[in-house]
This record gives C-alpha cells, sequence and structure tokens, in this order.
C-alpha cells in the first residue's frame, strides 16, 4: 500500500525554487514568514500562468520594472535578461526596454545597460551553458 503523500503547505514558493528564477532575497522570507512569501509569489505569477503576452515581452517588461530609477534592482534586471534571453530576446529588444524606462530617468540606463554587456558576453564564452546570444 502506497502512503499518501503530504501536501506541500508552499506549492508556489516550491515551484518557484524549482524553476530557477529565484530572488535569493525570498530565502529569508521562506524562513521567516513562509505564509507571506507564498501569497506574494501566487499574487507575482498570476500572468506567468495565464495571459495573451509571450514569456519574452513579459521578461522585458520586467527588465524595465527593475530597471527603473524608482527601483534600481541590479539582480533582478540580471535575472530577467537572462530569462529575456533564454525566450530569444534580442539585445536591440532588450535595449528598446531599457531605453523606454530611461523616460523615468537616465539611471535607469546606467544601471542596466553594464549588465545586458556582461550577461552577451557571457553567453559568447566558449563552453557557456546560456548557449549563444542573438544579436
Amino acid at each position: 500500500m502506497k502512503r499518501a503523500r503530504k501536501k506541500s503547505a508552499t506549492p508556489f514558493t516550491d515551484a518557484q525554487r524549482a524553476s530557477g528564477d529565484w530572488n535569493p532575497l525570498w530565502t529569508t522570507f521562506s524562513e521567516w514568514d513562509p505564509e507571506f512569501l507564498e501569497a506574494y509569489l501566487r499574487l507575482r505569477n498570476v500572468p506567468f500562468r495565464k495571459g495573451p503576452l509571450p514569456k519574452k515581452i513579459k521578461e522585458l517588461i520586467l527588465i524595465a520594472i527593475n530597471a527603473a530609477t524608482t527601483h534600481l534592482y541590479a539582480p533582478g534586471v540580471r535575472r530577467h535578461i537572462q530569462n529575456a534571453l533564454q525566450h530569444g530576446a534580442t539585445r536591440e529588444e532588450i535595449m528598446e526596454a531599457i531605453e523606454l524606462t530611461t523616460v523615468l530617468g537616465i539611471h535607469s540606463s546606467n544601471l542596466a545597460v553594464p549588465i545586458l554587456v556582461e550577461e552577451l558576453e557571457r553567453r559568447r564564452k566558449p563552453g557557456s551553458k546560456r548557449g549563444s546570444a542573438r544579436a
């Protein structure tokens, strides 16, 4: 007789962790207040579970949000540039998303463009697990 698997109290947190798209800051929340993190990830992931926008477009929007002068969150910019490249975004598409954020202030470009350069260079290195960058 098989034992019934215990249902996780944090399925959205578990799925986010398993996806590899994990913000290290969420680790503290998962330890100190797993209920809060679970509620946040459930809300945050609604557009990823449904909706008409392709994943690449969603990642471009998230680059802009993370690069915006009111946010300036470099780890998020990096993670979403990596995700956008993985979903087929070109350097030009990512640059346009970054350039659109300059409406809020030029600091968006100061933060995001160097990260884009680093990620494109990393993808070009032999043996890179991320594949080659599309121009």
